[in-house]
């Protein structure tokens, strides 16, 4: 199917007399283009200089409609590529909750997939052997994902899992719990901690997003029902993308006796 563009869904017109900055109104524009579905999902625009001359307006407008677009994930940015109408998906995830990103999806009717990044088996580093509560010498199995929904790249996942746990890395095709469940070591508890970081170039392209992008970045150490650390992973996901969630309760101030009285 060919890309749809902006040329073949042209735009409303600028007004230069409108004291409203050419480049808001363009931003409006494609706004209400995407909002109508006249642009839709993944549709391509054009290049700068084509859509600058397409609507009689200088480059520099251009780019500073778009720019503005992107950080407001409207548009994303694929490097090599160009600028297209970005997937208005974001995802609640609640921290209280431990599962799989496969089961997660599942749960919301996606279709999950994996880019196997790298796979390897070896001594685990000295960062390794504290979050996993192993000793010198202790081999890992280590397995570097991309994690899609729907053919979005959402995640990038680093899991460690100690090899006797893990004998073979290459077992992982979509789900780690699910192996892990299969060899009897399904974790029932884990630890998240979790701040904000940008991306860099080579994490950005994975995730199809500009560099520098924000992401959460989240590191999980889960444990089996006899208390050992039977995962370590740490993941990026996409700040446009995930908002995760947590449910608070308040404790309630023990009575008094006396209050009765």
């Amino acid at each position: 199917m060919q890309d749809q563009t902006a040329e073949q869904l042209p735009l409303g017109m600028l007004d230069e007399s409108n004291p409203t900055p050419l480049y808001l109104q363009l931003q409006q524009s494609i706004e209400e283009a995407v909002r109508k579905g006249s642009l839709k999902p993944d549709a391509a625009l054009p290049g700068e200089r084509d859509l600058a001359k397409q609507l009689g307006i200088s480059r520099v407008t251009v780019r500073k409609a778009i720019t503005g677009l992107v950080k407001r994930g409207v548009l994303v940015q694929r490097w090599g590529s160009g600028t297209f109408v970005a997937h208005q998906m974001r995802l609640e995830q609640p921290l209280s909750r431990l599962s799989s990103f496969t089961d997660d999806m599942s749960a919301r009717g996606l279709s999950s997939s994996a880019v196997l990044l790298s796979r390897s088996i070896g001594p685990a580093s000295p960062d390794e052997l504290m979050a996993l509560g192993l000793s010198p010498g202790d081999l890992v199995s280590r397995v570097n994902r991309l994690r899609l929904a729907d053919g979005i790249p959402l995640a990038i996942e680093h899991a460690v899992v100690p090899s006797r746990f893990l004998p073979d890395p290459s077992a992982v095709k979509q789900s780690l719990y699910a192996v892990l469940h299969e060899q009897g070591y399904l974790p029932n508890r884990a630890l998240q901690r979790l701040h904000a970081v940008l991306l860099s170039a080579e994490q950005a392209a994975l995730l199809q997003v500009p560099p520098a992008s924000p992401a959460l970045y989240i590191e999980r150490r889960s444990f089996t029902n006899a208390g050992e650390v039977v995962e370590f992973t740490s993941s990026y996901y996409r700040g446009d993308a995930y908002d995760f969630v947590a449910e608070l309760t308040i404790n309630q101030p023990e009575r008094n006796q006396n209050d009765d009285e």
